[in-house]
């Protein structure tokens, strides 16, 4: 779990929200995020599993166990998973 601290800030301010939101969407306290982000705590699994959720990651990609982050396609029609994937292959293939 050596990257969990990070990568939550990261998630975190990626997606817009303050400690105090995130802590809100977790029911815990800003504090407890805080720890979190300090890496002076951790999460149990039932607030991982949560995070996970909420920033739809894997939970073993917030633990740090796995380096590649991916996109979750969940809710989308099967079109706009096609129309996801030719973007991300014509932005692989720019120059």
């Amino acid at each position: 779990m050596v990257d969990f601290g990070c990568r939550l800030k990261k998630l975190r301010k990626d997606k817009g929200y303050t400690q105090v939101q995130l802590a809100s969407r977790l029911g815990v306290t800003k504090s407890v995020v805080s720890y979190y982000e300090l890496q002076e705590r951790y999460p149990s699994p039932e607030v991982l599993i949560r995070l996970a959720s909420i920033f739809h990651v894997s939970t073993d990609y917030l633990l740090g166990l796995n380096p590649k982050e991916t996109i979750d396609l969940e809710g989308l029609s099967e079109e706009d998973v096609i129309t996801v994937k030719r973007m991300i292959e014509a932005l692989r293939n720019k120059e």
